[in-house]
């Protein structure tokens, strides 16, 4: 997507062929850095460290973490240790653990001296997979805000979301905002309400930045301000991305998404979840089996941002003897949900709306 009017992708390859470049997000939006990774450890940190974060960002990083790992060994064993060290790095987000087994499924069976060539070719491959899967996730979308704006008695159009589902969360073109972009990009007069999403504040610090950038008009709001703007009247829909989704149609999204859900059930104003197929864990009957992912309670106890002179600050926000708790993740119940967006179509979050669209996942039929 755009920045500075130049097109840029969140992750490519060098040059030279064979590392790989990322955008450090840990920095945005006060200062835009490329990463250059060389190795195994390398990509493993920047997943750890949140340098790259999202879900479908996340798997393609990885399968390109295990392509570095093998320019130093490519046997079984190796094999087996690269996968372990990256599925170990983020536990809640499904499509790395599906990015890996893909790779080592595929890679398993090559003889050691092929398989480098052929885990970057795979890589690159589930890359530009997920550039399709978000662009047809975004025309299914914008489908449904065209439908109701044209419903709509208003100047514009209020999209409330939660955390960063964007370009910056996936290879390109992200999934809840990419019907926000599609939307925009038709003339739709669209609105952005940009939850801050603490602790991290990806909302305030990414989508803010990813919709000034394409010139998309947002307002950035407290994480608790998104109720009270439901009950008066100023949102016409959510659209949320997810971490994983169960067989059954709930979904694990940022902290917080559970209680935006609610609100918009009281204020029967739609909650949609938009998400690509790679993101359904077909092995989980429901939400409750998902693993919620504990960060470090600094991210509580600490803010950064930018001082007046335009140097990056970190200040502590709590007593000094306060211990703070940190989960990363909360599950929305498929009850809550109104439609889950795909890049097949729309769909119920229901265990019969998710095989209508993907009934080669049927481990029952």
């Amino acid at each position: 997507m755009r920045i500075d009017n130049e097109h840029y992708r969140t992750l490519w390859l060098a040059e030279d062929g064979w590392r790989v470049q990322i955008i450090d997000q840990t920095l945005l939006p006060h200062r835009f850095r490329v990463v250059t990774l060389e190795t195994l450890e390398e990509a493993a940190h920047a997943i750890q460290s949140m340098q790259v974060r999202g879900a479908p960002l996340i798997g393609v990083t990885a399968a390109y973490g295990l392509a570095l790992a093998l320019r130093r060994g490519s046997s079984d064993r190796e094999l087996q240790q690269a996968r372990e060290l990256l599925l170990n790095t983020r536990p809640t987000a499904v499509n790395l653990r599906w990015a890996l087994d893909k790779m080592v499924s595929h890679l398993q069976p090559l003889p050691p001296a092929g398989r480098m060539a052929a885990a970057y070719q795979l890589a690159s491959q589930l890359a530009e997979e997920d550039v399709a899967l978000n662009r047809s996730i975004g025309q299914h979308g914008l489908a449904l805000i065209k439908q109701r704006w044209a419903d709509s008695t208003t100047s514009r159009l209020n999209i409330l979301t939660h955390c960063n589902a964007g370009w910056l969360a996936t290879v390109d073109y992200g999934t809840a905002l990419a019907p926000v972009y599609a939307a925009h990009d038709a003339g739709i007069p669209i609105h952005v309400w940009v939850d801050e999403t603490r602790p991290r504040n990806q909302g305030a610090a990414l989508t803010a930045w990813e919709l000034q950038q394409h010139g998309v008009p947002h307002t950035v709001i407290a994480d608790n301000a998104g109720g009270y703007l439901m009950q008066d009247g100023q949102v016409d829909m959510v659209i949320v991305g997810t971490d994983r989704t169960a067989a059954n149609g709930d979904v694990c999204n940022k902290i917080g998404t559970y209680l935006k859900a609610l609100a918009a059930w009281d204020n029967r104003v739609p909650f949609y979840v938009a998400l690509p197929g790679p993101t359904i864990d077909w092995r989980l009957s429901s939400g409750t089996d998902i693993p919620i992912e504990e960060r470090d309670g600094r991210e509580i106890t600490h803010l950064t941002g930018k001082s007046p002179s335009g140097e990056l600050v970190t200040v502590q926000v709590t007593p000094d003897q306060s211990p703070a708790g940190n989960p990363g993740f909360d599950i929305t119940p498929a009850r809550l949900v109104t439609g889950l967006i795909t890049e097949r179509g729309l769909c119920p979050a229901t265990p019969e709306g998710l095989l209508a669209l993907y009934p080669e996942d049927n481990r029952h039929g």
